[in-house]
């Protein structure tokens, strides 16, 4: 077979699998699917997934124990002959060696659920606005943004990284987490004049246009901005792997977010307090 035919194949199929993928984007069904996803790898659903396993095995070796613990006291009475004493015997000492462990795997388990608990919930991120909105692209961008910036952030974070003092990785995540809520706020804004817009009268809708596009403008300054920190965030952890010094450059980013956030705030009346 010429070498040509495989090659393509594998192309067509990436390409199909993305375009579907972009079509699905935004579907009420895709965004069903998203949330099912990802409930199920919330953690607190594996931990619970994992203890109800874990019972479910320490409940079949506790049956078993019992059926040959019975078996073992009918041979020791006398009730069976001495075969039903050693098969009980072994029967149960073998059960009941696996019932402990699962017993203590059970008890690690809830342990972790409650240090879970005490922990805060995590964020749930709003849904996308929806294709036809102005505020789409900026929105997927900003999705982008926070998942990198997490991940910096993690990185920046850990133990190992001796450098980054914990206060200003502290100070960056507050600083990124008021913008975003900043920029969702404008988001939002943006979508509801939107809607004013398409139900106002053809010729009371000049001015919801203009507020629409004034809008989207603060909307996409705010993301890029917001993208820089990102790329402060990367410069930082690239400076510790280098053996420099990255929190000036953190804090500089911080210092901006911050700025940009309170801008974001007094343009769409955002409040976090």
């Amino acid at each position: 077979m010429e070498p040509w035919r495989n090659r393509p194949n594998n192309e067509i199929v990436r390409k199909v699998v993305n375009e579907l993928g972009a079509s699905l984007q935004g579907h009420p069904l895709a965004e069903q699917a998203r949330y099912r996803l990802q409930k199920w790898n919330d953690p607190r659903a594996k931990l619970e997934r994992k203890r109800k396993r874990t019972n479910a095995v320490l409940t079949f070796w506790m049956a078993l124990i019992t059926i040959f613990g019975t078996l073992a006291v009918f041979g020791f009475t006398g009730a069976l002959g001495t075969w039903a004493a050693v098969t009980g015997t072994i029967g149960t000492a073998v059960p009941t060696l696996l019932a402990v462990r699962s017993g203590f795997k059970l008890r690690e388990l809830r342990g972790a659920k409650q240090r879970l608990e005490l922990m805060p919930p995590p964020a749930v991120r709003p849904p996308l606005p929806a294709h036809i909105s102005a505020a789409r692209i900026p929105m997927e961008k900003l999705h982008g943004a926070e998942d990198a910036m997490h991940e910096l952030l993690l990185q920046l974070d850990s133990p190992t990284l001796v450098s980054m003092p914990t206060e200003s990785v502290q100070h960056a995540r507050q600083a990124a987490q008021e913008a975003s809520a900043a920029i969702r706020a404008v988001s939002a804004q943006l979508q509801a004049v939107e809607r004013a817009r398409n139900t106002a009268p053809p010729l009371e809708r000049t001015p919801l246009v203009e507020g629409v596009r004034v809008l989207r403008v603060q909307l996409a300054d705010g993301v890029d901005r917001y993208c820089s920190l990102v790329a402060a965030a990367g410069q930082a952890l690239a400076a510790s792997t280098a053996f420099q010094d990255p929190r000036s450059v953190l804090d500089d980013a911080t210092d901006h977010m911050a700025g940009l956030a309170s801008a974001m705030r007094d343009v769409s009346g955002y409040s976090a307090y």
